[in-house]
């Protein structure tokens, strides 16, 4: 997600010292917030395959925007990361019901 919201704020809003403009850090600020509560943790699915709306309305119509802008363009600056993220799309996505269970189990 940092990838591809450094492409769209510098293709967007123009080069910042700090890398991001004001507007698009604190959509990133919120969305580290919001996956830090993530009851999948660190196997989180693509967004596209999840089942839990992590982030309220409107800014998960900022963050759709940055995703349809920086997703193509990913794979010709960040080829890697764009083939990983591909990959977690035909990952299997575990129920929220099957997680928890397994997670009771330990």
């Amino acid at each position: 997600m940092v990838c591809m919201t450094t492409i769209y704020c510098a293709d967007r809003h123009g080069r910042h010292i700090s890398g991001l403009c004001h507007r698009c850090a604190g959509l990133m600020s919120y969305a580290e917030k919001r996956l830090l509560k993530c009851p999948y943790g660190q196997s989180k699915p693509t967004c596209a395959k999840c089942p839990v709306h992590c982030y309220k309305k409107q800014p998960r119509e900022s963050i759709r925007q940055v995703m349809r802008y920086a997703g193509p363009r990913m794979v010709w600056r960040h080829p890697w990361r764009a083939l990983v993220h591909k990959a977690d799309n035909w990952r299997r996505v575990v129920a929220l019901r099957e997680l928890r269970d397994s997670r009771n189990r330990k």
